[in-house]
């Protein structure tokens, strides 16, 4: 089925580049930089489409700064679409692809944007970015149409080289609002124990076992996301997963089975589950207050108030919440994922619609105030550093603690991280390797080994591989 799927697919986004040859549209061309029009925004009235999946409380912050973008720019209109979930914005997308219907703004993902690419939809930013064309604004200032170097200077890094992870060195996405993974841990257990919070695998392992010793019928850790642990090591080891260019499927080598191997013997012990093997979200066991718990849970820094047991009839809570960063092959090579969605731009015949799209765009990626108050709306962290200084949401920060306001301190360690985020080689068939490193993992910790361990991990590496290159 998934290999029917994946042709109907191809055959899909091939129908759509026909689809553009025949209207002409300048997706056709080889991708290449967006040519910015002399004069850049003419004025003209436009509308412009943006597929998100916001909810009613986003939405509201949404539409407030569309009000005040209108006050700058009233001819351009923009058009918010919630469209349910990210997966249900790429399918529709690809679907009106085919007919050259695509919104000019969405939501999305690296291999989101690696499946439009097969259709060439996607505007290319460098040309927006680096333009010092001025454009006058309805109250009489001016703006530059590009990023100065002080708003290219204040996102977070990690971030925004997201945009170009696509193997070709061009810039297709700006970020929105991010979010990463975080160790939580049962602060009041901690202490009550006198255990330290694990800033390498090895000290996890070591904190594992002393807390089987405590209480045996625990699972001490609980890992949601089989994938980025099995992405994030291998950034961490600095060994091979994916590439956007040549041979695409890298991760079957002996590093990365090593430590797949490891844990299994973790899991073997009863250090560890995951999502899949638990059956769903590792916060359950660890917000437990009763039965087999958890005391440490590794899931999305989004995901801070989930990680919170319920309060007591007095509003207190049973225990409280510590968030960390997850630990370390090497404090000498911090690496986190970086996650939450972008958004990129897509290409149409009138090229005012492309360029109305990308000050909309730069407008909200790039105000300060607005990624303050989505930031504390979402759960998400903002993509500015210089958002910290913002008076609301530093008051938002200096309330950080592990109970009522546990989000804000899932943000602070998320700032905090700001130097080790990575994001992973976008192309067609990025998605399935993520799934496949997840699957592998699930496989490798349960599995029989038939009394030889090496060979049935190198067995399932191999055969993970395969089943990448089979749907790619």
């Amino acid at each position: 089925m998934k290999r029917i799927l994946a042709v109907l697919l191809m055959i899909t986004m091939l129908v759509g580049m026909f689809a553009f040859t025949s209207c002409g549209n300048t997706a056709t061309k080889a991708q290449s930089n967006f040519e910015v029009p002399e004069g850049g925004y003419d004025g003209s009235e436009v509308t412009i489409t943006f597929y998100n999946t916001m909810g009613s409380n986003l939405s509201t912050v949404l539409n407030y700064y569309i009000e005040e973008f209108n006050k700058l720019y009233p001819n351009i209109h923009v058009v918010s679409t919630q469209v349910g979930s990210y997966d249900d914005v790429r399918d529709q997308i690809s679907t009106e692809i085919t007919v050259g219907n695509q919104p000019n703004i969405a939501y999305c993902y690296p291999d989101h944007v690696a499946l439009y690419n097969l259709a060439k939809a996607v505007v290319t930013l460098d040309n927006l970015i680096d333009s010092e064309i001025e454009i006058t604004r309805a109250d009489g200032t001016t703006e530059k149409l590009g990023l100065t170097e002080a708003e290219l200077d204040n996102f977070i890094e990690g971030y925004y080289n997201e945009g170009k992870q696509f193997g070709d060195g061009l810039m297709y996405t700006m970020p929105l609002s991010k979010s990463t993974e975080v160790l939580y841990y049962n602060k009041t257990f901690f202490d009550q124990n006198g255990l330290t919070v694990p800033q390498t695998w090895d000290e996890l392992e070591k904190v594992c076992e002393q807390i089987k010793a405590i209480d045996p019928a625990s699972i001490p850790l609980g890992y949601d996301s089989e994938s980025n642990w099995f992405i994030t090591m291998c950034e961490q080891y600095k060994s091979p997963y994916t590439s956007a260019t040549g041979d695409h499927f890298l991760f079957d080598n002996e590093q990365n089975r090593a430590f797949v191997k490891e844990f299994r013997e973790w899991y073997q012990k009863g250090y560890l589950t995951t999502q899949t093997l638990y059956g769903a979200y590792t916060s359950g066991l660890f917000t437990s207050t009763n039965g087999t718990k958890s005391y440490m849970s590794i899931g999305s820094s989004a995901g801070a108030t989930y990680q919170r047991p319920a309060a007591n009839a007095d509003g207190s809570y049973p225990f409280e919440v510590g968030i960390a960063t997850i630990p370390q092959v090497s404090t000498e090579n911090r690496k986190v994922i970086s996650q939450g969605p972008s958004v990129c731009i897509f290409q149409k015949e009138n090229p005012q619609e492309v360029i109305a799209s990308w000050l909309f765009v730069k407008f909200i990626t790039t105000n300060v105030e607005f990624q303050a108050e989505f930031a504390m709306a979402s759960g998400y962290v903002p993509v500015l550093k210089s958002v910290a200084e913002n008076e609301v949401y530093a008051d938002f920060l200096a309330n950080a603690d592990g109970g009522t306001y546990v989000s804000a301190l899932s943000a602070k360690v998320c700032l905090e991280q700001a130097d080790a985020y990575y994001t992973s080689p976008a192309f067609n068939g990025s998605s399935t390797a993520r799934d496949q490193a997840g699957a592998l993992i699930c496989k490798c910790l349960t599995a029989d080994d038939g009394g030889d361990v090496d060979a049935m991990i190198k067995a399932a590496f191999e055969d993970a591989v395969a089943e990448c290159e089979y749907n790619s």
